[in-house]
């Protein structure tokens, strides 16, 4: 690596680093206050009683409760054992993670200059529709097709319990007084918040180092295969699914990864908005939080199944964009 070469890596790298840094710290605060703060239950009371709408509603929620796709797993698997019906928690992990106003704020910070405006209400439309889409497709399926056996017993079990007990909303104010309770051992609450906010913040930082450092790499044309990637930029369906494989590949946090999406600078409009929407859905590290709550075999569909969806969305997106100027 000539010295040239390496002081281009080092500008591109810091300077991708530095413009997505606050963002992940942001949204981590957010995410510990949210973890030691929100009581049980609390989401339900949004929710409309109709299946249907309020698996619509439950795509909204990550404007009210906002948390990056490296925190809302463990989530969803507290709301789930809760009662949270699983079609309203599935859809509330795929759209919290893009359906929310940090990332929209660090998507059109990151594409200034690059119709950010455009790409920041696409991006938040396309994860809602693909978030609710696959919330009414699970709303179909039984329990056990979608959730790991041990949560589906766990769910028959307290199904039975509430059965014969009338106490439903009692057994909530059980879970939340311990709740605070064991805030309180710790001493303090907001210590508490930030000590799982910078958890998250380290968590979060490797992936998002990681993935800096290949883009600043392949940004440069250092990184093998950097020319092999950029010659799929000219191929309308190739590229799409090349930068989807690389967001699954790169785990970045949907807080951060517009500004490396915008770096991207020979992909089209529509493979960087696949690369936006795949990305905070499914990744490496999702992969293994997933296996976590759900069925191995639905969580292959699901993957299968978004990589399809997104990719063809984009690319109709991006024919119409192109038509339309």
């Amino acid at each position: 690596m000539s010295p040239d070469s390496q002081q281009d890596f080092a500008l591109a790298f810091l300077s991708i680093l530095f413009e997505g840094a606050p963002f992940i710290l942001l949204g981590t605060l957010i995410s510990g206050f949210i973890d030691v703060y929100l009581p049980p239950g609390t989401m339900d009371r949004f929710l409309p009683r109709n299946r249907k709408w309020a698996v619509v509603v439950a795509g909204l929620l990550g404007a009210v409760f906002p948390v990056c796709e490296c925190a809302v797993v463990p989530v969803i698997r507290r709301l789930v054992s809760k009662g949270l019906p699983v079609s309203c928690a599935l859809t509330y992990m795929l759209a919290a993670p893009i359906v929310n106003p940090i990332t929209a704020l660090s998507t059109w910070k990151a594409f200034q200059g690059q119709g950010a405006g455009m790409m920041t209400c696409s991006r938040l439309l396309l994860g809602f529709l693909v978030a609710v889409a696959v919330g009414l497709i699970v709303m179909r399926l039984p329990l056990s097709a979608v959730l790991k056996k041990p949560l589906v017993d766990s769910l028959a079990e307290k199904d039975a319990k509430n059965a014969k007990e009338s106490g439903c909303c009692g057994g909530h104010s059980h879970d939340h007084t311990h709740h605070a309770s064991s805030a309180a051992n710790d001493g303090d609450r907001l210590v508490a918040a930030f000590r799982s906010a910078m958890k998250d913040f380290v968590d979060v930082g490797v992936y998002f180092a990681i993935g800096v450092t290949i883009t600043a790499l392949f940004n440069t044309g250092i990184a093998p295969g950097a020319n092999w990637l950029d010659g799929l930029a000219a191929n309308e369906t190739a590229a799409p699914a090349a930068l989807m494989t690389l967001a699954f590949i790169l785990s970045l946090c949907s807080t951060s990864d517009a500004f490396i999406a915008a770096t991207l600078d020979k992909f089209s409009w529509g493979a960087k908005l696949a690369f936006l929407t795949f990305g905070p859905m499914m990744d490496v590290k999702l992969l293994f939080l997933y296996q976590t709550v759900l069925r191995k075999r639905f969580i292959v569909f699901l993957a299968i199944g978004l990589f399809v969806a997104i990719g063809a969305i984009t690319i109709f997106w991006q024919h119409q964009l192109f038509q339309a100027r």
